[in-house]
């Protein structure tokens, strides 16, 4: 029995670090997965907000037909909004930089536009108009929430995979820290209002 006790003692050990990195490996790779669907959930809140626009311009357009540049506007910032999408997979700062650019563009247009409605008090007053307006808050309050709850799922995959010694697994397996959603660039400042 002794002779066997060296070979029993190496068995347990690699079984022991075998267990510990495939337990790492499969915890790792759940988190990863719940920030990719959080991702997903993050473009669809976009994606709606994107659906509402036509509708949106479209009724505008039935008040306000000579605001075609701001109409214009609009519909140029969703076009570039649109086709700016990242795969989850590669949630990269620099991509992550280019999709919030695109959105925000989006965003400044549909300011725009909403500022533009102040001019036509009858175009406040139509019942699909503020429909519209009321989804479109809605759906801007879901983004919020998508992005936040997108930027939790992410914190926790990468404490995970940044702790030592996990730290040393994430790299032998090929996990990497993953880009996190953040604020434009100057939304620290309250923007200024004048009368």
């Amino acid at each position: 029995m002794k002779k066997f006790l060296p070979w029993i003692i190496v068995a347990l050990v690699v079984f022991g670090i075998y267990s510990w990195g495939k337990n790492f490996n499969n915890t790792a790779v759940e988190y990863e997965a719940d920030a990719k669907t959080a991702w997903s959930n993050v473009e669809s809140a976009y994606q709606r907000r994107a659906d509402l626009i036509p509708n949106l311009v479209s009724t505008v357009k039935g008040y306000a037909a000579h605001e075609k540049e701001t109409l214009e506007g609009v519909i140029k910032a969703r076009s570039e909004a649109t086709k700016t999408t990242i795969d989850a997979g590669d949630l990269t700062p620099e991509k992550m930089a280019q999709f919030q650019q695109a959105q925000q563009g989006l965003s400044g247009a549909l300011s725009k536009l909403l500022v533009t409605v102040e001019r036509y008090p009858e175009l406040k007053a139509d019942k699909g108009f503020l429909e519209l307006q009321s989804q479109l808050e809605g759906t801007e309050n879901r983004i919020n929430v998508t992005r936040d709850r997108f930027n939790e799922k992410v914190n926790i995959y990468d404490k995970f995979t940044s702790k030592f010694p996990g730290k040393l697994l994430a790299g032998l397996f090929g996990f990497e820290e993953m880009a996190r959603y953040k604020s434009a660039p100057g939304s620290e400042n309250a923007p200024k209002v004048e009368f």
